[in-house]
């Protein structure tokens, strides 16, 4: 048997030991968007490009990233979300949607996709937190106090902060009371306080059980956001593009007050026969949603699917030419 040169074994041995440090260089562990930890702030992203915080929900983190332009989302991506085995499927299946929400409606007051409820909410406080990052320079904060609105249970009035003229706490400060409307108070107004501040507008839902203190509440709180009009007053007619649908176009001229819709009016829409009679159910209630909801994220019309989807369609088009 021959011996092996010792100065041989030596200069093999180092061999493998630089090979192996070259592999584990070259084969680092890939990680995934879905299951990477919570990265440190990005101090090299791009302006315009904001990062969410890392939400923990029951199947796993979600985070957002946005792009915002002139103070509009562009934008809106899942850098991170549940994944592995039915967790993946229904992430296919909401983060789009999701995304496609935050873009449309331009803030965080976006629906929950049904059978994706944890995902939803974790993207929802994510993309909030990433909007939270768009404060000015200076920041001014201010209390008004909404008008008294009666209704069959009792009075109710909203106060409101608003730092730099965005709302960011709510607090009903007379609300129906005593026996059963107590408990509805109780159970109500804690959910009107956060809708307002995720909405920013008193476009927000009427809770169930608790319809009269909702509606009250709402009015109240749209006479204090009223009270937000700046010294001047500027105002322009933006007409939307022609929608072609199944039944005929459909296109929205809008009045804006100071950036705000204040008024809407479907000036083609079909018509003829039974669509005449559709068009003057749905139109005058998609006009009122519009000026409600001061964006194109509005409801469809039952019965009138295919004239509400136009009217939105050519709304978001007017809209486009004052934000873009």
């Amino acid at each position: 048997m021959k011996k092996s040169h010792p100065v041989r074994r030596v200069v093999l041995a180092g061999a493998a030991t630089v090979s192996g440090v070259v592999l584990l260089v070259t084969l680092k562990p890939t990680t995934g968007p879905a299951s990477a930890a919570a990265p440190s702030p990005d101090t090299s992203q791009a302006p315009g490009t904001l990062t969410g915080t890392t939400v923990q929900t029951r199947y796993g983190p979600v985070q957002v990233r946005i792009t915002v332009a002139n103070g509009k989302i562009t934008e809106a991506d899942a850098i991170q979300a549940p994944h592995g085995g039915l967790n993946s499927k229904k992430t296919a299946m909401a983060v789009p949607r999701l995304d496609q929400e935050a873009v449309a409606a331009g803030n965080a007051h976006i629906d929950t996709v049904t059978g994706a409820t944890y995902t939803s909410n974790g993207y929802k406080q994510s993309l909030q937190s990433a909007l939270d990052q768009r404060k000015p320079a200076t920041t001014t904060t201010r209390t008004v106090t909404g008008a008294v609105a009666q209704t069959q249970y009792g009075p109710v009035q909203v106060r409101i902060t608003l730092t730099n003229g965005k709302i960011t706490k709510a607090d009903a400060i007379q609300a129906p009371h005593g026996g059963l409307n107590s408990k509805k108070t109780a159970m109500a107004v804690p959910r009107l306080d956060q809708e307002a501040v995720a909405a920013g507008n008193a476009h927000i839902d009427t809770v169930t059980g608790a319809t009269y203190t909702s509606g009250g509440y709402k009015q109240s709180l749209q006479s204090a956001l009223d009270q937000r009009k700046p010294a001047t007053t500027t105002t322009r007619t933006v007409t939307g593009a022609v929608t072609q649908t199944q039944y005929g176009p459909v296109q929205v001229r809008i009045t804006l007050t100071n950036g705000k819709i204040t008024k809407a009016d479907a000036i083609q829409a079909p018509h003829g026969g039974l669509d005449s009679e559709k068009t003057a159910m749905a139109v005058p209630r998609l006009d009122q949603e519009a000026v409600a909801a001061g964006s194109a994220r509005i409801d469809t019309v039952s019965g009138a699917t295919y004239t509400s989807g136009g009217y939105k369609q050519s709304l978001q088009s007017a809209l486009d030419q004052v934000h873009g």
